[in-house]
């Protein structure tokens, strides 16, 4: 499987070390840092790292977690608490078959000090949660290792389905232009807009669309765009009135 683990602003060069170790453990491969505070290839991590240092040496970096998904077409979050206005997060186990039918996954860790904050969150279509007893913290390899074990190892196989799902970045761009949509529409407004569209990214990521649905879900919105010019030159109220 072509899983892509992404570290959000790791803190310490013995954590990456020892996250690329588990992750070779498990049999994935593909390690993306977004932002990290310190020297992913410092003497310590690569001790840490151990038998997985060429897994450490290939680590790309990336400005932003945009970036590091934008070839992704699944994106799963990791979380051990639960966020106002997001979904739950989901034992690993229940989303062991979505993540293995997906062609080019990715699961997303954040800092070690906080975890992904909610606008890191956003950008994935689920959440996972690792289930623990009273002490839910887990050290950031620990918790690599688990997930790793779930979608790699863990369980029966299941046969992947033949499908394409748009890329994080298709994704992204549509939720962008569904946000001027809708305040241009006055749907909503600069206060609500993070929100609502909170709430229409869970709807839609639940879709698992296409390219070519996003392409056309995009040419919706730009129909809406050009109705309402088209009204505004006119002069018309009537056109340009407010359900």
């Amino acid at each position: 499987m072509n899983l892509a683990v992404v570290l959000v602003s790791p803190k310490t060069p013995g954590n990456i070390g020892s996250a690329a170790r588990a992750m070779l453990n498990m049999g994935a491969r593909d390690l993306r840092l977004v932002a990290p505070r310190c020297d992913h290839l410092d003497s310590q991590s690569v001790a840490m790292a151990v038998h997985a240092e060429d897994l450490l040496r290939s680590a790309r970096v990336y400005p932003t977690l945009r970036d590091a998904l934008a070839d992704r077409d699944l994106s799963v979050g990791t979380s051990a608490r639960v966020r106002a206005d997001l979904p739950p997060g989901r034992h690993p186990a229940t989303l062991r078959p979505l993540v293995r039918a997906a062609a080019a996954p990715a699961l997303v860790f954040g800092p070690e000090e906080t975890g992904l904050i909610n606008s890191d969150l956003e950008q994935c279509q689920v959440t996972v949660r690792i289930p623990t007893g009273d002490y839910a913290s887990l050290n950031l390899a620990q918790a690599v290792l688990l997930v790793c074990y779930e979608f790699l190892q863990g369980g029966d196989e299941v046969t992947a389905a033949e499908r394409k799902t748009a890329t994080r970045e298709d994704m992204e761009a549509m939720y962008g232009h569904l946000r001027e949509t809708m305040q241009l529409i006055g749907y909503t407004d600069a206060v609500r807009a993070r929100h609502t569209l909170r709430l229409w990214r869970a709807m839609l990521d639940r879709a698992l669309m296409s390219p070519a649905e996003s392409r056309l879900f995009r040419g919706f919105l730009r129909q809406v765009k050009w109705k309402v010019d088209s009204a505004a030159r006119a002069g018309d109220p009537a056109d340009a009135e407010q359900p």
